[in-house]
């Protein structure tokens, strides 16, 4: 994730997501008070936290075409948006890397006075990841992930074995990594959602109101979502509070979290996604070798806890 998009040119005008942890993710800049559900998520600065997003903020001092926006310092990491707002003479990387070497020399000086307990020779991982936020809407959806980190910190905080990227979950002779709620598994009814392509308005409707009703008596709907049908029904059950479980063709990076909506169901538990191939970086269509695939380990999930059959669309 910490790759440089290939033929941009970093010195130009755009705006970026940038994100920059700590080494060994230690939590060294404060600390998150409330649990972000009954009681709202803090974060409280020490006194490094607060050096650091002072470093942060000098950044326009420096190079005056740059502005910081939205920063948010968490316990291990750090997030902002920067907008180069016109041509800078160095790499945005050289800026970064100017801010790293200003954040640990504060580091090390309070670490020689006793203020920092740690045994690292430098605060921050090698490198940094950037997001380009050049797409219609993306400027407002970071801000407000990156508004919302407090809270998602602390809820994963209480809930940390719903969002641990799990590995090695067998099922039959399938294999799958999964972050969720893995014991949605053992739950008696496991209900496959398979629709065909060629399925009218109409016709996904009525099923939609079909698998809703099996859904509000109890069972967990499996899918990978790939047809419209199916994406329209899960999406129902999803949006409806139902727990379900997805299968999806990317795996999980080493330290994925889910987004939006998402989030919030796997802290509720009643979200599990299931992947059966390794994380990849790059966009790939999914391909019909894929597709078939899955519904086939679907199948499978769901005849592994009961035999009951699958509701399925017409073929």
């Amino acid at each position: 994730m910490k790759r440089r998009r290939i033929g941009h040119d970093y010195k130009s005008r755009c705006i970026y997501m940038i994100t920059l942890a700590v080494e060994g993710r230690r939590p060294l800049f404060g600390t998150i008070t409330g649990d972000g559900q009954l009681q709202p998520a803090t974060m409280i600065c020490n006194q490094l936290g607060n050096a650091v997003v002072k470093a942060l903020l000098n950044i326009p001092h420096f190079y005056p075409a740059v502005e910081i926006w939205s920063p948010q310092i968490m316990p291990d990491h750090l997030h902002a948006i920067i907008f180069v707002k016109e041509v800078i003479p160095v790499h945005l990387g050289t800026i970064i890397n100017g801010f790293k070497v200003a954040c640990n020399r504060e580091y090390r000086s309070l670490k020689a006075a006793g203020v920092i307990k740690s045994d690292l020779d430098a605060l921050w991982e090698h490198g940094y990841n950037d997001m380009i936020l050049d797409h219609k809407g993306q400027l407002q959806r970071m801000k407000d992930y990156i508004h919302d980190n407090p809270r998602r910190y602390a809820i994963k905080r209480c809930h940390p074995e719903y969002f641990k990227v799990r590995h090695n979950i067998k099922i039959e002779d399938y294999t799958f990594a999964a972050q969720g709620n893995v014991f949605l598994l053992n739950t008696p009814y496991l209900l496959q959602v398979q629709c065909s392509q060629k399925l009218n308005d109409e016709q996904i409707k009525k099923l939609c109101q079909e698998f809703l009703v099996k859904a509000s008596n109890g069972a967990v709907l499996v899918s990978p979502s790939i047809s419209p049908g199916e994406k329209a029904i899960m999406r129902a059950a999803f949006n409806n509070g139902f727990p379900v479980i997805i299968l999806q063709e990317n795996g999980f990076a080493p330290l994925a979290k889910p987004g939006g909506k998402r989030f919030d169901a796997c802290a509720q538990g009643k979200l599990l996604m299931l992947a059966p191939w390794q994380h990849h970086n790059d966009k790939r269509k999914i391909k019909r070798f894929q597709c078939l695939a899955l519904n086939e380990m679907a199948r499978v999930i769901c005849d592994h806890n009961r035999g009951q059959a699958a509701i399925q669309g017409t073929k």
